[in-house]
């Protein structure tokens, strides 16, 4: 696997003719991003970068938020700092944080340790205030580890938690830890209440560059526990099997989604490879990692769409990069064995391409509750126009197959 050097712009390339990728539809594929707001698009093979595309004047040079994409940081940090023997994620919060750091009764805030943090299971209602960390936000909604809610409040405070275990402020420990040894630069940043990440689209790669080498930046240890590492890119907890600390994996029998206790069945990025996993975040900042494909990419930029983690948007992404080769297998043309819909969002009339050779198939609409709320039979083409804006999902049936999908009615 290729490392770029630590200091400077150099950074070795591969050719997308080595993959059999084509031009034109690498073309179509920057469009494609170009439409959806996108500043920059990187992705790389075992290291090297195959595509570098930055869009409305961004540059190479610019600087972007990693919204909720920066909590993969905050998970290795945290797993650096165990390491070092400066605290244990099983140790509750309140030996970092002082007891009071919530409003919950004591002994329910008692329950809360760090590893509830990584994992959003702190228990707090997230109904109540979504990013707050002051302790009158913070109300007790279930027992620790009962129940899985995305919640930046408790998150963040893993920051706090980090600082008292270290003696350093965040920024200090995340330069030292990280980016002196691997050449990752940014700066975090307060604003309201959530500490935020900021750095370049390459910086960003580097990590994912990072990760994909299971914490080691070549030859040089980052976070040696691998035990730790396995635990943070694995489901954390039974509950939502898509999450594991602090980043989102594929491949998951089922899934759930921010502001939300539907648990959906199937994974979150059907076209992209099973062990992918993700970084991901407001706006659509993503991080993807693919150990078996040898691939990271990331994407930067303004809101594809409307929804709090975009993730179907981040399955289109897959499905593009997924046909950039120039020509099918020797065997003919490849069959389709995926559900793809469009447009997505949708406004009034949701498209279905569906899986080759099914024969006869059921389709499913239901609302993030999981009330059913639309029922036909072998239709390319549903009348969306009358659902209510938000998020839904699709589930196609054949036979004792299927295949499942997510959209958002805007």
């Amino acid at each position: 696997m290729y490392f770029p050097p630590l200091l400077g712009n150099e950074w070795e390339t591969l050719s997308p003719d080595s993959l059999n990728w084509c031009e034109n539809k690498i073309e179509d594929f920057y469009t494609f991003l170009d439409n959806k707001n996108t500043k920059a698009f990187i992705l790389l093979k075992d290291g090297k970068i195959v595509l570098e595309k930055y869009f409305d004047g961004f540059t190479q040079d610019s600087t972007w938020y990693w919204a909720s994409a920066g909590k993969s940081m905050t998970a290795i940090l945290t797993g650096i700092a165990q390491e070092e023997g400066l605290l244990d994620i099983d140790d509750p919060t309140s030996d970092y944080l002082g007891t009071g750091w919530t409003s919950a009764p004591a002994d329910k805030e008692a329950l809360i340790s760090i590893r509830h943090q990584l994992s959003m299971t702190s228990g707090l209602d997230d109904a109540f205030s979504f990013a707050c960390t002051s302790p009158g936000c913070l109300k007790y909604k279930a027992d620790a580890g009962t129940r899985w809610a995305y919640h930046n409040g408790p998150y963040t405070n893993i920051t706090k938690v980090i600082e008292a275990a270290t003696g350093k402020t965040y920024n200090q420990y995340f330069f030292n830890k990280i980016s002196l040894k691997t050449g990752i630069t940014g700066l975090w940043v307060q604003l309201g209440f959530n500490e935020i990440l900021f750095s370049k689209a390459r910086s960003m790669a580097r990590y994912g560059l990072l990760i994909q080498n299971n914490g080691t930046w070549k030859n040089t240890p980052v976070l040696s526990d691998a035990q730790y590492f396995n635990d943070m890119v694995n489901p954390s907890q039974n509950i939502n099997k898509s999450y594991g600390y602090l980043w989102w994996l594929n491949g998951g029998e089922s899934y759930m989604l921010p502001r939300s206790q539907t648990v959906f069945p199937g994974m979150i990025s059907p076209d992209a490879p099973e062990d992918m996993f993700a970084a991901m975040g407001k706006d659509a900042q993503y991080l993807n990692i693919a150990p078996s494909k040898g691939i990271v990419f990331v994407r930067m930029g303004e809101s594809p769409d409307t929804s709090l983690v975009p993730i179907s948007f981040n399955n289109e992404i897959w499905h593009h990069i997924n046909g950039l080769e120039c020509a099918p297998n020797s065997t003919g043309e490849k069959i389709k064995n995926e559900l793809h819909i469009y447009p997505n969002p949708v406004g009034d009339y949701l498209k279905i391409d569906i899986p080759e050779n099914i024969g006869k198939y059921s389709l499913q609409v239901f609302d993030v509750f999981g009330k059913e709320i639309f029922r036909a039979e072998n239709d390319l083409e549903i009348d969306v126009s009358g659902f209510l804006d938000g998020v839904y999902f699709l589930k196609l049936r054949s036979g004792k197959r299927e295949w499942s999908n997510v959209f958002i009615k805007e």
